[in-house]
């Protein structure tokens, strides 16, 4: 179905019957994370927008789309005309969600099983971040690997409705808008921003 507030983007959602939880739950392991790569987080719903809307933000680049989750950021940069989008994801599961996506709208996502942020920036212009900043320990992880970015000449830009851990010292609000987030009721949204990494 459609993405609320972003009709160009069409993804496979979790529904109560959708039988999502049988990719997460076994013997060994009965009580999993939450695949949260299969709801709309408003963090990556407003770098989708921005993106959307701004095509010339990421045409021509080559673009990471870091914790890229069900892949709407990735794709939105395909769309905009990134040159090549990395899709870079630590649970399996999003990994197959984002192939299936992008397929969906007819775009191509280079996807990377891997947690990035303990190791080098890639040699990328553009890292795109939506909803990293929810935690204290990754937030830090996520940030010491984006000064990595930074030091590396690419852009950094940050999607976040204002998240606790957000290190707002550092962001340049450049955008905002009305996006759908997880634990919303169907149909609401919240105002989230498009921050640029300083």
């Amino acid at each position: 179905m459609a993405v609320p507030t972003i009709p160009e983007i069409v993804l496979h959602s979790a529904t109560p019957t959708s039988g999502l939880r049988r990719l997460v739950v076994s013997n060994a392991n009965p009580d999993p994370e939450p695949p949260y790569w299969a709801y709309n987080w408003a963090g990556g719903a407003v770098l989708a927008r921005y993106f959307l809307d701004h095509p010339e933000v990421v045409r021509g680049q080559r673009v990471l789309d870091l914790g890229s989750g069900s892949g709407i950021v990735g794709i939105a940069a395909a769309k905009a005309g990134a040159i090549r989008v990395i899709a870079a994801e630590t649970d399996r599961n999003a990994i197959v969600a984002q192939q299936l996506n992008a397929a969906l709208n007819g775009v191509v996502l280079t996807s990377m099983h891997a947690d990035l942020t303990t190791g080098p920036a890639l040699d990328v212009d553009f890292v795109a971040v939506g909803d990293l900043f929810y935690a204290p320990h990754l937030a830090q992880r996520v940030l010491g690997f984006l000064d990595r970015c930074l030091l590396a000449d690419a852009k950094v830009l940050v999607g976040d409705p204002g998240r606790a851990d957000l290190p707002r010292a550092r962001l340049q609000l450049i955008g905002e808008y009305s996006v759908p987030d997880f634990g919303l009721v169907t149909g609401a949204t919240i105002n989230a921003g498009v921050f640029a990494l300083i």
